[in-house]
């Protein structure tokens, strides 16, 4: 029985999610698609929710603050879906729907901002 032993650790320098998928271009040149449906926060979300996302540690993983959601580019590199069962699921959904409902509330539970011209939303925020 072989093992998949990853020599490099590449870590994600970009990605694009749509409806379908999510496609992360790595350091070393590569970029892994998968379908979103791996992801059912990411599936289950506005596409402005999903458009908002940094990368974190190091570029090891990939977080969206407004959904709440997590991915390792491990994880990614293996193959691996979300492995949130459905009772977590389905208390996300319920959250996410509350936070939907109310519309003078920060998309994030935060201070409210100023208005944001359009387009503000596009694009993760700078990484340091």
């Amino acid at each position: 029985m072989s093992t998949l032993t990853l020599t490099s650790s590449p870590t994600a320098t970009g990605l694009e999610v749509t409806d379908e998928v999510l496609s992360v271009s790595l350091s070393d040149g590569r970029e892994i698609t998968v379908p979103i449906a791996w992801y059912p926060r990411l599936s289950h979300a506005l596409a402005e929710h999903r458009a908002i996302w940094q990368l974190v540690g190091g570029g090891h993983g990939i977080h969206w603050p407004e959904l709440d959601e997590d991915i390792s580019v491990e994880n990614l590199l293996f193959g691996q879906p979300s492995g949130e069962g459905a009772r977590s699921f389905s208390g996300w959904k319920e959250w996410y729907q509350r936070k939907l409902a109310e519309p003078s509330a920060p998309p994030n539970g935060g201070p409210r901002a100023p208005a944001a011209s359009p387009g503000a939303l596009g694009g993760p925020p700078s990484v340091s």
